[in-house]
C-alpha cells in the first residue's frame, strides 16, 4: 500500500479552521493559492469548498498513490495551556479532517494536538478513537519545544496508543517562523526515549541564509535511534534538491525514509538528472501526488521505501492491503 504521509489542506469556516491575514499575504502562500486557482481573500465558505475540492480531486484521481494522510493543524497554545489565537496563523481542526477521512476512503486522518493544551491527552484519545494514523506538529510555527518536559506525558500517551509523531524539522518556508530555536531534530530525542515512533518531516532539510541545514544532524540521530524516520516531503523543491544524494547514499538512513509530498507544495524534476525530455514529461503530469512519486521513482527509491509508511503508521485494518 503506497501512502503519501504528508498532505495539507486549509479550512476557514467556524469549527473547521482559520487562516490569518499574515499567512494569506505571504509570498509562498500566495504562490500556492495561485497554483490552485483559489482566491484566499474571498468568502470563507467558498474558499474552503474550493480548497476541499482541490484536495479531493488530487487524492481521488491519483494513480500512483493508494491513500494520503491529510493533516490537521492545531493552533498555538501558551505554556499555561491557554489558546493563543493572535499567534495562530493556521488552524485546521481534527474534527474537520476526521470527517474528510470518514467520507473518503483514500484519505487517512492525520491528527494535530498541541502538547501544551490542558486537554492534550484527552484530545489525543479522541483522535485515536476517530482513527488517527499519526500526530502532526510544526514546532517552529505552533511554538512547541519538543524537549520541554510539558511534552513528556503526551509522548507516553502517543506510545500507548501507537500513534507516530510527524514533527517538522529544519526551517519553515511558508508559515511564520515564531520560534526558530526549536527547528533542530535533536529536540525530538525525549520522544524517542519514551518509545514514540518519530517521523522527522523533511528530514531536517531546508536552508535559511546564515543558518545552514539540519540534514546531517537528522542523519546522525537516525544512526542512534531506531524509531527515528524521516519523510521526503518537499525534497523536490530546488532549495532541497541537494539533500537527495546524502540521504540515498547512507544505507541505514535510506531505509528510514518515508514517502511524503507536502502537497500543495509542487514537486519539480532535476533537469540534469532526469534529462530535458523526461523533465518536461514530468512537469506535464497534472496530478501533484503522482508527479512527486514519478520523480522519486526516477531517482531510484526502492520498494521498501514505497511501503514503509504502511508499516509504521497506525493504519486501520480496513485500509490495509
Amino acid at each position: 500500500m503506497l501512502i503519501d504521509t504528508h498532505v495539507h489542506t486549509a479550512a476557514l469556516l467556524p469549527g473547521h479552521g482559520q487562516l490569518s491575514e499574515a499567512a494569506r499575504r505571504s509570498v509562498p502562500f500566495r504562490i500556492l493559492a495561485h497554483r490552485l486557482a483559489i482566491d484566499v481573500h474571498g468568502d470563507p465558505g467558498r474558499v474552503e469548498r474550493a480548497m476541499e475540492s482541490a484536495l479531493l480531486e488530487v487524492v481521488g484521481n491519483a494513480r500512483e498513490v493508494d491513500a494520503a494522510v491529510v493533516l490537521a493543524f492545531d493552533g498555538v497554545y501558551q505554556k499555561s495551556g491557554e489558546p493563543d489565537p493572535e499567534a495562530t496563523h493556521l488552524y485546521v481542526s481534527n474534527e474537520y479532517v476526521a470527517g474528510l477521512a470518514r467520507a473518503h476512503s483514500r484519505i487517512l486522518f492525520g491528527a494535530s494536538v498541541h502538547p501544551y493544551r490542558r486537554d492534550a491527552i484527552e484530545e489525543l484519545e479522541r483522535c485515536a478513537k476517530a482513527g488517527a494514523v499519526l500526530c502532526k506538529w510544526l514546532p517552529i510555527t505552533q511554538v512547541i519545544d519538543p524537549a520541554d518536559p510539558r511534552c513528556f506525558a503526551f509522548y507516553e500517551a502517543l506510545a500507548h496508543f501507537g500513534i507516530p509523531l510527524l514533527s517538522h524539522t529544519g526551517w519553515e518556508h511558508v508559515l511564520p517562523r515564531l520560534d526558530p530555536s526549536v527547528a533542530a531534530p535533536a529536540r525530538l530525542v525525549p520522544a524517542l526515549e519514551r518509545g514514540v515512533t518519530v517521523i522527522a518531516a523533511h528530514s531536517g532539510t531546508g536552508r535559511v541564509p546564515g543558518k545552514g541545514s539540519y540534514l546531517r544532524q537528522f542523519m546522525e540521530l537516525a544512526h542512534r535511534h531506531e524509531r527515528l524516520y524521516g519523510d521526503t516531503a518537499a525534497l523536490s523543491l530546488p532549495n532541497r534538491w541537494s539533500s537527495y544524494e546524502p540521504l540515498l547514499a547512507d544505507p541505514l538512513v535510506r531505509g528510514r525514509l518515508v514517502h511524503g509530498s507536502d502537497w500543495p507544495v509542487p514537486a519539480w524534476p532535476r533537469p540534469w538528472q532526469h534529462g530535458l525530455s523526461r523533465s518536461l514529461d514530468l512537469v506535464r503530469v497534472r496530478n501533484g501526488l503522482d508527479r512527486d512519486v514519478l520523480i522519486k521513482r526516477d531517482l531510484g527509491f526502492d520498494d521498501d521505501y514505497w511501503q514503509s509508511a504502511a508499516q509504521i503508521l497506525r493504519v486501520p485494518s480496513t485500509h490495509r492491503q
